[in-house]
């Protein structure tokens, strides 16, 4: 990559649906992150939300909105969002309260230093506590224990993880591939096809506070099965 490139702007692209109760406190926490020379764009995706998300985005300012209808998935949501971003690097921000905003700029430095253009990542380990009161985390931790295996050997890269929330790209990279999934299968999509075309990732430790399903989580054991089918698809079809 050209290591002379100047960024100017981060795209933060929000995907949102029925994410009323945190709404408000993860949009205040992403405009709140210092990000040195750069400016900041909060692009908020509300996904065909029926609960109060429409009415909070009306009442908040700074942000961008998208209104999709009906619903289209998780990836067609953070698609509409990387299709609209202005910045020079884009990154996935989870609309609940998993993730700790004040990792961008750890996330975004090897970008901004050229050494790669996507960087991935890889969560510290919650608590003991907060692990055990969580629904099914140690059958998730075992299938992501399985993505990561899978995508590493098929895909020639040494990732610590994939399944985290927080992936940087720059917007130039991401222009050059063409996902076709819009669930939550979509992250998968895009780092194969980056992986297939030569280029690596970079991991970067990030915070995490897992959430249960009582308190909104949506993805489940069935997006595991069909998120290791889109890694072995795509090693060998386009």
């Amino acid at each position: 990559m050209d290591h002379s490139k100047q960024f100017k702007k981060l795209s933060i692209i929000i995907p949102a649906y029925n994410e009323a109760r945190t709404l408000r406190e993860i949009i205040r926490r992403v405009q709140a992150v210092q990000l040195t020379g750069l400016e900041k764009e909060v692009i908020v995706v509300d996904n065909g939300s029926i609960d109060d998300t429409p009415l909070i985005l009306k009442s908040l300012s700074g942000i961008r909105v998208l209104t999709l209808n009906p619903n289209r998935g998780k990836g067609g949501a953070v698609k509409a969002g990387f299709t609209a971003a202005t910045g020079d690097i884009l990154i996935i921000q989870d609309a609940d309260l998993e993730y700790e905003p004040n990792d961008y700029p750890a996330v975004i430095r090897p970008i901004l230093e050229g050494k790669t253009e996507v960087t991935v990542g890889i969560r510290i380990n919650p608590s003991m506590e907060s692990r055990s009161n969580k629904s099914l985390y140690w059958l998730s931790w075992f299938g992501n224990k399985m993505i990561t295996w899978t995508t590493n050997l098929l895909y020639g890269n040494k990732a610590g993880e994939y399944e985290g929330c927080y992936k940087a790209f720059t917007k130039e990279l991401i222009s050059q591939i063409t996902v076709r999934t819009d669930d939550f299968d979509f992250d998968n999509e895009l780092i194969c096809k980056i992986l297939k075309k030569g280029y690596k990732t970079v991991d970067v430790p990030i915070h995490y506070y897992p959430r249960s399903y009582q308190e909104g989580k949506k993805i489940n054991w069935k997006h595991g099965f069909k998120i290791l089918w889109t890694i072995i698809k795509y090693r060998f079809i386009n």
